[in-house]
């Protein structure tokens, strides 16, 4: 290590820098490296010291000073006086630190050197220089240019990114302890070559049988000689694991794998209240606005007062107390808040609200909330944050966080991290509520297309027909409606509904559908179509077990089926446990039919009856699903009250007394359910059959 080009020796007290490393020596006493900081300290070219006795450069006694104590394999400081290239003196502060301590007889010590201070704190004490090279948390090693190993301050029982012991002049690659051991290599080859320093660079130790998995802050710095050119590299390492910083990106690292696992709603907000307790808060909720697909029924039509309305519903909770004494609200349920909170601020402004000393004073707005107001003393909760979940321009919910047993107040850092996590909440929430509003149109355009475009009673009756998707966030159902001309001038007229909503009540409707036509074509009763449809459902059932390896119904369904003799006048009914039929005479009186009660298509039950009756010409029957009769809350024989009204009512045809009974019935009160209705009304016979 020696400069190329003479310069000329600058004055005795001439220093670079404050503190730097001048010069290398031999454990007998040589010189065997030179820097840039020694030239401008002493005056002396590289060629002029190197390889020559270390003694010429001071001026004390050679048994005296930093010289005398080399030998001794410690670390040494104090003031020296040194004799410069032009035979002036100076006095400087100077270090000695010894390499390798453990191997006095081929060790190598490092000189650092500063003007000498007028203070009495002039160098540390031996021991601390001690400290720091041996018991330091840092972990330094320096690496030559093939990146083989050369000294490390830290010994073979300490814990580190490398396996150390007898390793000196090991490659890297053999002492790499690491996951991805090939990219810190680079790293150091870019360095070596670059000479840009790389800080703070993540290491893991993947965990084992004995140990967990470790994390660490590694930086990489280039070391050069007095000419610039490298030699080396060292670099510094932290264990961070335990950090609280590095928590936080773990947490946030985490949740990408814990957090929106499915494109299920109430399943992804509650990986987000899981992920959150205990690491930020001991009680956490996720409650969702009504854009998100959650609940039967819309919270516009819930009651609320000026004091609370309903605004969000609980799709998610976690505590660290097992009975959830904090809930206020279930899953799925609504949750009011006052129209003046920091819930509904949240909402409308989409910035998040931090208390981190919760005010439970008299005058805020937990005068109007009592309720809440309760459960905060109750629990002791004394810190609260409320983050908004939204997703491309569109708001989704909250994430409501607290404290209770924890003392610690929210800090910035919590409230950075707890919007972090939302953040990737709402991506997942976002995506899942895409999800299902493009199965709901698709299930609908599925059941529009799968029911009949155009229907036709020949001869024996007029026909018309209205379907009514649920207003709800279910998605569509599988309501269905048919009208199957058969021999004779006999028509069947058939109305169902298959459990469930969504796509697959939607196919499964499809496939029903299907089956009873085939059915109707072999001339069978209204009883044998039922038990036939119903075998057939059944064994489609044991083809699709669910989780437990068990068969499910997962494939039940109502079904009315009429058939309509023209001839005779006669009407056979037969139904699996689907609402009656109403008959409404010529003279405008409406009945409802007395069918046997069957069991459910997909029961494997199969015995069902039917009931004969006489229609008059001009008779009307009336086949629907129980979404025209049932609301909740409401009891079943007010809706059938309610049809039985609304078809008493005047119309100009078959068409508009369909349209007059659904603005009636379904447009004064949504249904969450389909509603399907089918109305055929007999003809006179014009001639033999």
């Amino acid at each position: 290590m020696s400069a190329d080009q003479p310069v000329a020796p600058p004055g005795p007290k001439s220093f670079c820098e404050p503190v730097d490393v001048v010069a290398v020596i031999s454990a007998d006493l040589t010189v065997i490296g030179w820097t840039e900081a020694g030239r401008c300290l002493w005056g002396y070219q590289g060629a002029e010291v190197l390889h020559r006795p270390a003694r010429r450069l001071l001026a004390a006694p050679a048994g005296s000073g930093p010289l005398g104590l080399l030998t001794s394999g410690h670390p040494w400081s104090g003031r020296v006086e040194i004799r410069c290239r032009d035979g002036h003196t100076a006095l400087t502060e100077f270090r000695a630190v010894p390499l390798n301590p453990a191997r006095k007889e081929e060790n190598l010590f490092v000189w650092s050197a500063g003007p000498a201070s007028p203070s009495a704190l002039t160098s540390p004490d031996p021991s601390v220089l001690k400290a720091l090279m041996e018991r330091s948390p840092i972990g330094i090693v320096v690496w030559d240019r093939d990146l083989r190993c050369t000294w490390f301050n830290n010994g073979d029982e300490r814990e580190g990114p490398f396996r150390f012991g007898p390793e000196i002049g090991h490659h890297v690659a053999e002492l790499l302890a690491t996951d991805n051991p090939k990219f810190l290599q680079a790293v150091m080859h870019s360095v070596l070559e670059r000479g840009v320093p790389v800080l703070d660079h993540e290491l893991w130790k993947s965990a084992t049988a004995e140990k967990e998995a470790r994390a660490y802050s590694i930086s990489i710095f280039r070391l050069d000689d007095a000419d610039g050119e490298a030699v080396g590299v060292c670099t510094l390492a932290v264990d961070v694991t335990r950090s609280r910083a590095r928590g936080r990106l773990n947490m946030l690292s985490n949740a990408g794998t814990r957090i929106g696992t499915t494109l299920d709603v109430i399943k992804t907000a509650q990986e987000l209240a899981d992920a959150s307790v205990p690491g930020i808060a001991d009680y956490v909720t996720v409650d969702l606005a009504e854009v998100v697909p959650l609940g039967e029924e819309p919270l516009e039509r819930l009651g609320s007062t000026d004091a609370s309305i309903p605004v969000f519903r609980r799709a998610g909770a976690a505590s660290i107390h097992p009975d959830f004494r904090e809930s206020l609200a279930e899953i799925g349920t609504p949750v009011f808040v006052p129209p003046s909170s920091p819930f509904t601020t949240v909402l409308h402004s989409r910035k998040s609200y931090f208390e981190p000393r919760l005010d439970t004073s008299p005058g805020t707005w937990l005068d109007n909330d009592p309720n809440r107001a309760r459960v905060i003393r109750q629990t002791r909760m004394h810190t609260l944050m409320i983050v908004p979940l939204h997703a491309r321009g569109t708001m989704l919910g909250i994430a409501v966080f607290v404290r209770t047993e924890n003392p610690s107040p929210f800090t910035r850092g919590d409230l950075l991290l707890a919007e972090g996590l939302a953040d990737r909440a709402s991506l997942s929430l976002d995506n899942a509520r895409r999800y299902s509003r493009e199965r709901a149109a698709a299930a609908l355009t599925l059941q529009r297309e799968l029911l009949p475009d155009q229907l036709w009673g020949g001869s024996a009756v007029e026909v018309a027909s209205r379907y009514l998707p649920a207003d709800t966030h279910g998605g569509v159902g599988g309501d269905w409606f048919d009208v199957i001309p058969l021999t004779a001038n006999r028509v069947a007229l058939v109305v169902g509904d298959v459990v469930g909503h969504g796509l697959n009540a939607a196919a499964t409707m499809g496939r029903l559908r299907t089956v009873v036509r085939t059915l109707a074509d072999r001339a069978l009763s209204p009883p044998e179509v039922l038990a036939g449809l119903d075998r057939i459902v059944v064994d489609m059932t044991k083809d699709h077990p669910d989780d437990t390896g068990f068969t499910s119904p997962v494939m039940g369904a109502t079904c009315l089926y009429a058939v309509y003799d023209p001839a005779t006048r006669r009407c056979t009914i037969a139904s699996a446990g689907h609402p009656p039929p109403a008959i409404v005479s010529p003279d405008g009186d409406v009945a409802f039919a007395d069918v046997p009660a069957g069991a459910p298509i997909g029961l494997g039950l199969g015995n069902y009856e039917s009931l004969e009756t006489e229609l008059a010409e001009g008779s009307l029957i009336a086949l629907y699903t129980d979404g025209l009769i049932e609301r909740r809350g409401i009891d079943i024989d007010q809706g059938l009250e309610r049809l039985r009204c609304a078809l008493a009512l005047p119309a100009p045809d078959l068409d508009g007394l369909c349209s007059a009974v659904i603005e009636t019935i379904a447009a004064r009160m949504p249904s969450d359910d389909d509603i399907a209705l089918l109305l055929a009304r007999t003809l006179a016979v014009s001639g033999p059959a």
